[in-house]
């Protein structure tokens, strides 16, 4: 009965170190989200692009683009280091404050007033919406994106390209050339 208590605690001990270890390893190539508190508080601090993936639990492609995009290491690698994250979910009921102003959920729309601004009233999910060093709107952009197309999108935003070319001519001549390493990755 010892023995088999020790053995017990002992694999225990066991597993719970291997999952500790596994899971800061998995820190590391995952996405950081954040709340949208936390992504404004600190971009106060030390400003960054934020991205705001706006989504419900009923969104079959909100869930897709989870599995397939979101989970693509290059891309994970690319949004961590030039973008905070936030997950927010639009039909949130519980209240929540951004810069000192309260966005409540409105039951007529059936969705979370921040999420109606962000949206700017248009609900669809999932929406990517992109805002600046100072948490101001750049662009909210609906619909499910692969790897491939959802990284020519993030790197035009977050490289500040959209201020010296459009996009079509940003995705035919610099996003070939500056990101040719990283399109055999997508």
């Amino acid at each position: 009965m010892k023995n088999s208590f020790y053995l017990l605690f002992t694999g225990i001990l066991f597993f719970q170190n291997t999952f500790a270890q596994n899971k800061n390893i998995g820190n590391t190539s995952q996405i950081q989200w954040l709340s949208i508190e936390e992504a404004y508080n600190r971009s106060q601090k030390e400003p960054k692009k934020t991205i705001v993936d706006v989504y419900t639990d009923w969104c079959g492609w909100c869930k897709v683009m989870d599995n397939k995009t979101y989970s693509n290491q290059t891309i994970i690698d690319y949004l961590n280091k030039n973008y905070y994250m936030v997950k927010l979910n639009a039909e949130a009921k519980n209240d929540i404050s951004v810069g000192g102003i309260k966005y409540k959920f409105d039951t007529q729309k059936g969705a979370n007033e921040v999420a109606i601004a962000l949206l700017q009233g248009k609900l669809s999910y999932p929406t990517t919406v992109f805002l600046d060093q100072n948490f101001n709107m750049i662009q909210p952009i609906p619909g499910y994106f692969d790897s491939k197309e959802f990284h020519k999108i993030i790197t035009f935003l977050g490289g500040d390209y959209y201020k010296k070319e459009n996009f079509d001519t940003f995705k035919e001549g610099t996003y070939k050339n500056t990101f040719k390493d990283a399109l055999p990755k997508l």
